[in-house]
C-alpha cells in the first residue's frame, strides 16, 4: 500500500508508513525539510496556506496512492473532506491506530467524547488525519528523491486577508504538568493566583472553554477540551472546573487527575484520582505557600 503525507512532520510521516511506502507532498521549502524520509517528496512551488493549490496537487496525485494522510488540524480537515468528496474516497478523522489488513486501512478513534474507542475498516481510496501525540514512532530514513509539479489550483474559497491569532506561547500538548483554570474564579484578575501555582509546579497554565472562548480571559492556546487542545500530562490540576463532557475529553490521557472545587456533586470529580471539595481561594494560596517552603 502506498501513503501520502500532506503536512508532512515527524507523526504524520511515521503514520504513513505504517500502511506502507511513505512519500510527501511539501508546498514550499520549509515542508521539504519537514518531509525528510518520505521516499519521494512532491514539491509545489506556492503558498502554504493556499488550500486550492494543496488540494490540486493532492487531487493531481491521489490516483496514485492509496491513502492520503495528514494531521489533524482545522486547515487539514477543511482539505481532507474537500478531498475525499472530489475522489470518492472513505475520510476518517482524528485516527488514534492505523493498520492495514486485507487490503483495506484499519483504522481505530475515540467516539462519545473520549469514552470509547470505534475501529473502522475502509478500503482504497482513503483520506485521513491522525490525532496529536499517538504516533510516535521513527518515521522512514533515507533520502527520497524531489520531484516538483504544477498542479492546477483548485477553486477553493480563499480568504481576503490573513492576520496572526493572538498567543500566549503556549504549547500544552507537550507539558508535563498542567495547572488549568475555570469558572470557578471570579474576575480575570484572580487568574494570578493559578499563574503563581504554576510557577511553584513548573507547569504550563491550561483552561476550559468559557475562559478562553466565552470570557476571553486567555487566549485560545490555552483551552484543554474537545474543541481545545487534548493532553497527556503526568498530572493535571483542575481548578474550579466543573468537569463538562467536552472538557473531560481533552484529558482523559493525563497520568493522574487531581481537582479542587467547592461543589462536592461536580463531574470532575467522578475522573479525578484526587479531590479536595474547598473553596479555591482558600486551598490555592495554601499550596503556593506549601509550595514555596519546600524550594528552599
Amino acid at each position: 500500500m502506498r501513503a501520502l503525507a500532506v503536512y508532512p512532520n515527524k507523526e504524520v510521516l511515521y503514520a504513513a508508513s505504517l500502511l506502507g511506502e511513505a512519500a510527501a507532498l511539501a508546498v514550499g521549502d520549509s515542508e521539504v525539510q519537514a518531509a525528510a524520509g518520505a521516499s519521494t517528496i512532491y514539491r509545489v512551488r506556492g503558498d502554504p496556506r493556499d488550500l486550492g493549490l494543496r488540494a490540486g496537487a493532492v487531487a493531481q496525485l491521489a490516483k496514485e496512492f492509496d491513502a492520503v494522510v495528514m494531521p489533524s488540524t482545522k486547515s487539514a480537515k477543511t482539505l481532507g473532506g474537500y478531498v475525499a468528496q472530489l475522489i470518492g474516497a472513505s475520510f476518517l478523522v482524528d485516527v488514534i491506530a492505523l493498520g492495514v489488513e486485507g487490503g483495506a486501512v484499519a483504522a481505530q478513534r475515540y467516539v462519545f467524547g473520549n469514552k470509547a474507542v470505534a475501529a473502522a475498516r475502509a478500503k482504497p481510496p482513503v483520506v485521513l488525519t491522525i490525532a496529536p501525540g499517538k504516533f510516535t514512532g521513527e518515521p522512514p530514513k533515507g533520502e527520497g528523491k524531489v520531484v516538483d509539479i504544477s498542479p492546477q489550483p483548485l477553486p477553493l474559497p480563499r480568504p481576503a486577508s490573513v492576520e496572526p491569532k493572538a498567543s500566549g506561547g503556549v504549547r500544552l500538548e507537550d507539558a508535563e504538568l498542567i495547572v488549568s483554570v475555570g469558572r470557578g474564579f471570579k474576575r480575570k484578575e484572580d487568574l494570578a493566583l493559578a499563574f503563581d501555582l504554576a510557577k511553584a509546579l513548573n507547569a504550563q497554565v491550561g483552561c476550559s472553554r468559557p475562559i478562553a472562548a466565552d470570557l476571553k480571559w486567555l487566549s485560545e492556546d490555552h483551552w484543554v477540551g474537545l474543541s481545545g487542545h487534548k493532553v497527556k500530562p503526568k498530572l493535571y490540576l483542575a481548578i474550579g472546573i466543573s468537569g463538562q463532557p467536552q472538557h473531560i475529553a481533552g484529558i482523559l490521557d493525563s497520568r493522574i487527575i487531581a481537582a479542587i472545587n467547592s461543589d462536592p456533586n461536580a463531574p470532575i470529580f467522578q475522573y479525578a484520582d484526587y479531590g479536595v471539595v474547598e473553596d479555591l481561594y482558600k486551598i490555592v494560596p495554601i499550596l503556593i505557600k506549601k509550595l514555596s517552603e519546600l524550594k528552599r
